[in-house]
């Protein structure tokens, strides 16, 4: 408004809508910006039916942190990591529950889970050094996203305090977090699932599922890290690295010493798959005991059979069922059948398809509106008769069929039967 002024002005002058008075045109032109704004804030709320501007998200802290995007990254050393929270909440948001703090080195995909009991940020400083304490190399930068949790004055002070690099993702650009958001759904959410947790019980058993997930995780499982992407037009053509476990991956780095390499190398030599997956499972069958299960329909065996006796399904099909994955919704009701307005006269055209097998839906719907009180059948019912008359022609099809065929092996029988005696 403020640069419209001067071209507003002498239109409103000539049209007699304010007063050709040099001081309030004076007064008009060399008013500012916040003075308008603070002139127009009653008429801006009485605009807004009484609802005043909600505050933007930007803090002096987000203001200090610079921005990091995807395509800022540039290969970097291992050390620096995308920090995100997956949140163990269930289907609601309301009170506390636990969430898992999850970093992921850019370099090498190492991931680190480290479960938070509740949003607080002197538990997310206390989680970034248990995390840092894991790493197999030193921890040079972390990247957060504009969660409030992460960007407030204690946490960025602290990471800044002990030497690490803080930037952040734009707003609502999950793809500037791509990396760690692509190991929340592949490891979070495939060892934890969606249920509720809460209480120090359920942090206690998801710690000890982290410290077996993360060995069998960075040290056994390969996983591919992008090369390259470019665009052909309207295609997008990605470029991998060969598979390999995140281990791999730092004992390859140039930038990691000697001794890490070291420790890693006995983590490798250690690394029992089998001895991990059990623990994994333990866990797993722990934490699907204190999931919170309300609002998820259970559904017996027994009640199951009533409806109906399904059909031999193989263990490859059934999958693995863990206690901590919700079961699926089966309907125990049988779904009733509605009447079909042809049901009351189907003996009807079933006799009149008998006498004369080809007549068209045409002609039985002709049939249906003088037989039937007015107004029951119309000419757009046409399309509902002839989906009657092919289903019924096709019982009719079925039937000869079967008829044919009993007459054929009651004759075989007794042809059989004369050349015997």
């Amino acid at each position: 408004m403020k640069v419209m002024i001067p071209a507003l002005l002498p239109a409103m002058v000539r049209h007699g809508r304010i007063n050709d008075d040099p001081g309030l045109h004076a007064q008009l032109l060399a008013v500012s910006a916040a003075t308008i704004d603070r002139l127009l804030a009653s008429l801006r709320i009485a605009a807004s039916k009484g609802r005043r501007r909600a505050a933007g998200q930007s803090s002096a802290v987000r203001r200090a942190v610079p921005i990091r995007t995807f395509g800022d990254w540039d290969d970097p050393a291992p050390g620096y990591l995308e920090v995100d929270f997956v949140a163990h909440c269930g289907p609601q948001l309301a009170g506390n529950f636990i969430q898992t703090l999850v970093l992921t080195d850019v370099a090498t995909g190492w991931t680190e889970c480290v479960p938070v009991l509740t949003r607080d940020s002197t538990l997310v400083i206390d989680a970034i050094d248990r995390a840092r304490a894991l790493l197999p190399f030193p921890m040079l930068g972390v990247d957060f996203d504009n969660d409030s949790v992460f960007m407030n004055e204690r946490v960025v002070g602290w990471c800044r305090a002990q030497g690490l690099e803080v930037t952040r993702a734009r707003a609502y650009r999950k793809n500037d977090q791509a990396w760690v958001e692509q190991k929340n759904g592949a490891i979070v959410r495939r060892l934890v699932g969606y249920g509720r947790f809460e209480g120090l019980e359920s942090l206690r058993v998801l710690t000890r599922l982290y410290a077996a997930a993360r060995i069998h995780t960075n040290v056994l499982q390969p996983s591919f890290k992008l090369r390259s992407k470019s665009r052909i037009g309207a295609k997008v053509v990605k470029r991998y690295h060969p598979p390999l476990p995140p281990a791999n991956r730092v004992l390859a780095h140039d930038a990691i010493g000697a001794a890490p390499k070291r420790r890693l190398g006995r983590m490798l030599a250690t690394a029992d798959p089998v001895v991990l997956l059990n623990e994994i499972r333990a866990a797993q069958e722990d934490l699907g005991r204190r999931v919170d299960q309300r609002g998820v329909a259970r559904v017996t065996e027994s009640a199951h059979e009533i409806i109906s006796a399904p059909a031999p399904v193989t263990a490859a099909q059934r999958g693995e069922q863990r206690a901590i994955h919700r079961r699926p919704y089966r309907r125990i009701k049988p779904v009733p059948r509605k009447p079909r307005m042809l049901d009351a006269y189907e003996d009807h055209t079933r006799n009149w398809l008998q006498r004369q097998p080809g007549m068209t839906a045409v002609e039985i719907l002709d049939r249906l509106r003088e037989l039937a009180p007015a107004g029951t059948f119309k000419a757009t019912h046409l399309r509902t008769v002839q989906r009657a008359l092919a289903t019924w022609r096709a019982e009719a099809i079925r039937q000869w069929i079967d008829q044919c065929r009993a007459e054929t092996e009651t004759s075989a029988s007794s042809a059989a039967e004369a050349a015997a005696l």
